[in-house]
């Protein structure tokens, strides 16, 4: 009797959370991301568009094919198992660094603004660095899974992700692209911290990254130029702290409420790249701080949800799972944070579009692939049964 009581609790258990298989917060603060890219990308490129294109809605009626081809790209990630990309994980490295040595050949890549970072597909350009980042921390997760002991316990197996995160750099710099590299180092850092890798062995890592950053600034004039122009822009607004005073007279403008949607002025080619880069200087200009503060809200939301889905994998020992969910909450929110960061003056500037926000095909199809996988990983860990309740009594 009490054994088919207790099987009847179970099957109840595991029914309900079948029923809940998806994350309802992180899919509605992803559409409200979505949204509020379509709106700011129609109000920051409409001039832009007019003068490069004759055609005030070109920017924004390709973003809107962006949104529907991430969308796609998000839901036939959600159909792949967390099994697949733990398996795949030697074949998403080899893609990995394949895409970045393909993009730097001379005569394949494409030079924008002086970086050779894209793959010229007719009107498309394919950013290979973006689809890097989601296969890099794919195949981390399968590492620190496979290796654990190792990690923890030797140097060699801290190490051996290192060099491959090395190489990813040494390509990645060759571009240059090194923005890129810094969210990429960041979510391989926090992948190896949040895997249980000894305190001593982290802060040796963190100090050597933090020894090659400054090495990598100093060792090229224009990084250095960046660095001078972010501590004091307004010593020279029309050069080197050109983009982060426009920015900051952006933000200026937007007062507590701002000007209104539409109503920018720094859009009308006072700020460069304002539907790419500078997309939340036009919003905080167009809807104040509030927005701004909203605009963090959410992103806010969206990691600690990537950061809470590791967490509740972890605890029901999935532990691939829990790694890859960490490593794309790390993932978006430092790239997310750098450019609010870049765009509010806080930081250099850097070549880093706002997750599921700013302009461009590669960063938000790769973005909703990313979701995707969240999504999955949720899907995945809801119809695990669940753990059954320790009695506290004898039932003889």
């Amino acid at each position: 009797m009490l054994t088919a009581d207790y099987s009847k609790e179970m099957n109840a258990s595991v029914n309900h959370n079948v029923k809940d298989i998806y994350d309802g917060l992180l899919m509605l603060v992803t559409a409200l991301l979505l949204v509020v890219g379509f709106v700011m990308i129609a109000s920051a490129s409409v001039d832009i568009a007019d003068v490069r294109n004759g055609n005030p809605f070109h920017y924004v009626t390709r973003h809107g094919i962006f949104i529907v081809l991430g969308l796609i790209a998000g839901v036939f990630t959600y159909q792949l198992p967390t099994e697949w990309w733990q398996k795949t994980g030697w074949l998403a490295l080899s893609i990995s660094l394949l895409l970045l040595l393909v993009v730097i050949l001379p005569g394949v890549g494409k030079t924008v603004n002086g970086s050779t970072r894209w793959i010229g597909m007719g009107s498309l350009n394919i950013q290979p660095s973006e689809l890097t980042k989601l296969l890099l921390i794919s195949y981390l997760a399968g590492y620190l899974v496979r290796r654990r002991d190792e990690v923890m316990t030797s140097w060699w197996g801290f190490a051996k992700p290192m060099l491959v995160l090395t190489v990813a750099a040494i390509l990645l710099l060759s571009e240059p692209d090194f923005g890129a590299t810094v969210v990429i180092a960041s979510a391989f850092l926090g992948m190896i911290f949040l895997s249980g890798v000894k305190f001593g062995q982290f802060i040796a890592l963190i100090s050597g990254c933090i020894l090659a950053c400054v090495g990598l600034i100093y060792s090229q004039p224009y990084r250095l130029k960046r660095l001078t122009g972010f501590t004091e822009p307004f010593a020279d607004p029309y050069d080197t702290g050109y983009q982060i005073v426009q920015s900051l007279i952006a933000f200026g403008r937007g007062d507590i409420f701002g000007v209104g949607l539409g109503n920018s002025i720094q859009k009308q080619h006072y700020l460069p790249e304002a539907h790419t880069d500078f997309v939340f200087a036009i919003l905080a200009e167009e809807f104040g701080l509030i927005g701004t503060i909203m605009v963090i809200c959410l992103f806010s939301i969206l990691v600690y949800r990537a950061l809470k889905i590791g967490y509740l994998a972890e605890k029901k020992k999935q532990l691939f799972s829990a790694y890859f969910a960490y490593g794309i909450g790390i993932l978006l929110g430092v790239q997310a944070f750098i450019n609010m960061g870049v765009n509010m003056g806080m930081l250099p500037p850097k070549g880093l579009t706002l997750p599921l926000v700013s302009y461009g095909g590669s960063s938000l199809i790769v973005s909703c692939m990313c979701i995707g996988v969240l999504a999955r990983i949720y899907r995945e860990l809801a119809q695990l049964p669940a753990e059954p309740e320790k009695e506290s009594g004898s039932n003889a």
